[in-house]
């Protein structure tokens, strides 16, 4: 069931708290929201699954591109986690809610109990960017859930044995269909806030890997991903050894997190988690 919280400028934000055990905050991708994990979610035991739709996105508000920032973002799930009780959780962050634990696990290393990387790392490469400049913040051009589902597999390259029904759920999930064609389920502002976030240098995002030190780590790529590169990800595991990686055959940005790759690697993980936890 979906709850609300609010955030310390006012803004009203989304939520749901499912299960119990390990408290696993899910973050999203940029323009996605909380069914994100709808796919994951049934396959993970004992665990308190806590996500949320970032202002907007979803069922969060609307509050302008200049609140639509990863710091913003960051403070927000700390604010969720403090209004839940909840003192730390484990991470899994999709693309963008990748970057936001990264953030995290600098900034708020004590809230962060470990940290799952799902297709991202310190270095975004500039053609997986490319490829998002070219549809955030824009409504589809197919007037339907089944026509965009027919789309998807061609506007889709590197993904292969995709479950049957698969893009059709993924277009219901994240457009809404309306009479006048499909819409984006987030406010079109969010092209503004995410072009100016990459104009201009690449910022140095090592630091942020680095202050995972003393976090069960886990990686999750894509084995054909345009956005976490195969050098990238190879150096991830040089600084961070004693993590958990795994390249998922058959898709690009980003994997579904239910494929038995990603599920074997969620799972060690989890139990490495769970296993660095004080007794309580």
């Amino acid at each position: 069931m979906t709850q609300f919280f609010t955030a310390d400028d006012g803004a009203r934000l989304a939520f749901r708290d499912e299960g119990e055990g390990l408290p696993l905050l899910c973050l999203a991708g940029l323009t996605r929201n909380m069914a994100d994990f709808d796919y994951v979610a049934p396959h993970l035991d004992r665990v308190r699954m806590i996500r949320m739709d970032y202002r907007g996105r979803g069922q969060s508000d609307r509050t302008g591109a200049d609140s639509y920032t990863v710091p913003r973002e960051a403070k927000d799930a700390v604010q969720l986690l403090d209004h839940l009780g909840v003192e730390n959780a484990a991470l899994l962050g999709t693309s963008r809610g990748g970057l936001i634990g990264l953030v995290l696990a600098a900034t708020a290393h004590d809230r962060v109990s470990g940290l799952c990387l799902n297709d991202v790392g310190p270095v975004v490469s500039r053609g997986g960017l490319e490829r998002i400049f070219d549809y955030v913040g824009r409504n589809p051009t197919a007037r339907s859930h089944a026509e965009l589902a027919d789309k998807l597999p061609a506007n889709m390259p590197g993904f292969a044995d995709v479950p049957d029904g698969r893009w059709l759920a993924d277009a219901q999930k994240h457009y809404e269909e309306t009479a006048d064609g499909l819409r984006i389920r987030y406010d079109p502002a969010l092209r503004d806030a995410f072009l100016a976030a990459f104009d201009g240098k690449d910022p140095d995002l090592w630091p942020l890997w680095d202050a995972t030190a003393g976090l069960p780590v886990a990686v999750i790529r894509g084995a054909n991903s345009d956005l976490l590169s195969a050098d990238t990800f190879a150096e991830m595991q040089r600084r961070r050894p004693e993590g958990i990686y795994v390249e998922v055959p058959g898709r690009a940005h980003v994997p579904w997190l239910d494929e038995p790759e990603s599920l074997a690697a969620l799972r060690e993980w989890l139990s490495a988690v769970r296993a660095a936890r004080p007794a309580s």
